[in-house]
């Protein structure tokens, strides 16, 4: 028998056999919208000071979360010091009981820190023994647990100036690995934590290098990123980098910035990174910046800090050979924090053999960072007769879409259908992704707007 397959014009066309299959691929182009996507952008800081006081948390929050509007991150930080003498009272686990649930009605995902000061005065209120530490950790544990699904990442181990882990006692490399350890023990094991300088990581982990099976090492080691409150302050970042090289000065102390830029790039591939630009000076120039945050991976930025040098960015204009040309800059670094993936191609094909539908979608990724959760992609073929609607989950994934530097990856979501599933005659195809943390869909950075079924990809008639 005689078996004749075209391609003419984008269409499919199969002769010689009851199935007739035509295919149709949308188009799509980049757009530079803004995208309130969950796990990424701007944050506000939130403060609570637990003592055994009765508070109405619940009252609070519309005040407290007023400025917030589409945030999809807001940092939480919890005030022990009222216990930095001994173990969280009754009163005080049930006010953080209470103050967890009001958060939880909350839109935004938390960057959690708990700490003992907000001064810059923390040897004053920080405990005396790290077993009170300890003890606060495991206090807090159910918490920690309950609520696993609102936390993005938990910045620091207790200790610290403004729970920064500078201005501690417990800095030596034994009692950092034990207050991580324990930390870690408490909370799920998709938490993420994080802790404040790239030397602090390796003094807890004593890993240097980030090597290509890193997502198998031990489980406290993958979930253990970064938080920088110091970023482009200054050439150290205020101390976080050093001035020698890695050979120089060893595992446990700060090498110099490209070294340390070069570490964080690898090691945020795989855990998040994020925190505070300080102090208008030129390593913050919008240029500079741009580099230096693409490198590092930035995903989350305070709103607050520092207000002057989003102000300069604001004032400087993109000139890019994209869609961001003429954008001002603030605005242009807000599109790139964390992910921004865009759909850039569908292809579709016929298998005469297993009388199979084949679809496939081409994604990238131009933000700083890539996407830390897993998450589900669905392909949905809807019958524009009946409306019904036939769902098909991709098996792939998106994780090796790192961004920053790598923005020229990309990576297939493809499903093959059996036509014989399909009982209509005229099919959308729609496709769309699905953040397992928060259940929320995933927008994509292109000018088609998403659906109900989701990114119209193309139309399929039998």
């Amino acid at each position: 028998m005689f078996v004749a397959f075209f391609v003419l014009d984008g269409f499919l066309f199969y002769t010689g056999h009851h199935w007739r299959v035509e295919v149709s691929a949308a188009n799509f182009t980049r757009s530079e919208k803004e995208l309130h996507n969950p796990n990424r952008g701007f944050y506000y800081i939130h403060g609570f000071r637990i003592t055994d006081e009765e508070v109405d948390y619940e009252a609070l929050m519309p005040e407290k979360f007023a400025m917030d509007g589409d945030n999809r991150l807001a940092m939480v930080q919890i005030n022990l010091q009222a216990y930095r003498g001994g173990e969280i009272s009754a009163q005080g686990m049930k006010n953080l009981e209470n103050l967890f649930q009001a958060l939880e009605a909350q839109k935004p995902q938390w960057i959690l820190r708990v700490l003992y000061d907000w001064y810059g005065e923390n040897e004053q209120y920080e405990p005396e023994s790290l077993e009170i530490i300890l003890g606060h950790m495991k206090q807090m544990e159910p918490l920690f647990q309950k609520y696993s699904h609102k936390i993005f990442t938990m910045q620091g181990l207790f200790i610290g100036n403004w729970g920064e882990m500078n201005g501690t006692r417990y800095s030596d490399e034994e009692s950092m690995q034990i207050l991580a350890k324990q930390l870690a023990a408490v909370t799920e094991e998709d938490t993420y934590l994080s802790v404040r300088m790239p030397a602090q990581w390796r003094k807890i982990t004593h890993v240097g290098e980030i090597t290509e099976d890193f997502p198998q090492t031990d489980s406290l080691t993958v979930r253990l990123g970064l938080f920088n409150d110091g970023i482009m302050g200054n050439e150290s970042d205020y101390g976080t980098y050093g001035s020698q090289s890695a050979d120089e000065a060893g595992l446990l102390r700060p090498w110099n910035r490209a070294e340390e830029l070069s570490f964080q790039e690898a090691l945020c591939r795989y855990v998040p990174n994020g925190g505070e630009v300080i102090v208008e000076n030129p390593c913050n120039d919008l240029e500079n910046a741009f580099r230096d945050m693409a490198t590092m991976h930035v995903t989350y930025l305070n709103r607050d800090y520092d207000r002057k040098v989003f102000e300069k960015w604001e004032r400087s204009t993109v000139h890019t050979d994209d869609c961001f040309d003429g954008m001002d800059g603030l605005s242009y670094m807000e599109r790139h924090l964390g992910y921004r993936l865009f759909l850039e191609e569908a292809a579709f094909s016929f298998d005469f053999w297993k009388d199979s539908f084949t679809a496939a979608v081409t994604v990238g990724n131009e933000g700083f960072a890539p996407l830390y959760f897993t998450c589900s992609a669905q392909f949905c073929l809807k019958d524009m007769e009946s409306n019904e609607s036939f769902m098909v989950e991709a098996p792939q994934e998106l994780h090796n879409l790192w961004g920053g530097n790598d923005t020229e990856i990309r990576q297939n979501l493809e499903v093959t259908i059996p036509l014989r599933e399909l009982s209509g005659k005229h099919y959308e195809i729609y496709l769309t992704v699905t953040d397992s943390a928060t259940g929320d869909r995933i927008a994509f950075a292109n000018e088609q707007e998403e659906q109900e079924p989701g990114y119209l990809i193309g139309t399929l008639d039998l």
